[in-house]
């Protein structure tokens, strides 16, 4: 059976071919939405960098690294979103690389736009960015973000929260955005009626 390896520091993960390509076909077609969530002649930023940290497209090459981020920050992550239940326990390798599949996916289709934070020399996923579009009246994009548990003592998600923000306003269309659990209540969030787009 040939087998594809992902390599990453420490050692590697080996995967069947044909799971592979099974993964990334189910991820493709399973993206969500067709609608453009942003208009047809914007230029999506490839990139944000700072002198801690770098934003870009997360793709399935990211997978051993955003897995590690993932699996370490189970506790935190849980905590973002009410009721959070992910990621479960028995979270794979797998199941990692289909998110993410899925996540590259959507954003070719211009549908919503995942973005991993890395270290400047990429060597670590340090937390992940998640832009998408919501049918809230009022707003036309929420951002849900996460830093990776062991950076948070450092106050790494404080700084994220703000660069996001600078970004936001000045890089993307949006005019208003929201950031549930965060600058509104998660309660006040589900109050707000939607509206069809």
């Amino acid at each position: 059976m040939r087998r594809i390896s992902l390599l990453f520091s420490g050692g590697a993960a080996c995967l069947p071919i044909s799971l592979v390509l099974l993964l990334l076909t189910t991820a493709s077609s399973m993206a969500q939405s067709t609608n453009p969530f942003v208009p047809k002649e914007f230029k999506i930023p490839e990139k944000l960098e700072t002198q801690e940290f770098r934003l870009r497209m997360l793709t399935v090459n990211d997978v051993v690294k955003d897995y590690d981020a993932v699996m370490t920050s189970v506790q935190h992550l849980r905590s973002i979103w009410p009721g959070g239940t992910w990621p479960s326990e028995g979270l794979t390798l797998e199941q990692d690389l289909i998110d993410l599949g899925w996540h590259q996916k959507e954003f070719q289709r211009r549908t919503s736009f995942a973005y991993t934070v890395v270290t400047p020399s990429e060597s670590k996923v340090v937390g992940c960015v998640y832009i998408n579009p919501t049918p809230k009246r009022g707003y036309d994009a929420v951002v849900y973000f996460w830093a990776r548990q062991s950076e948070l003592e450092g106050g790494l998600e404080s700084r994220l929260s703000s660069v996001l923000k600078d970004w936001l306003a000045k890089e993307w269309p949006f005019k208003k955005v929201a950031f549930p659990g965060r600058d509104i209540d998660w309660k006040e969030w589900a109050k707000i009626p939607d509206e069809k787009r």
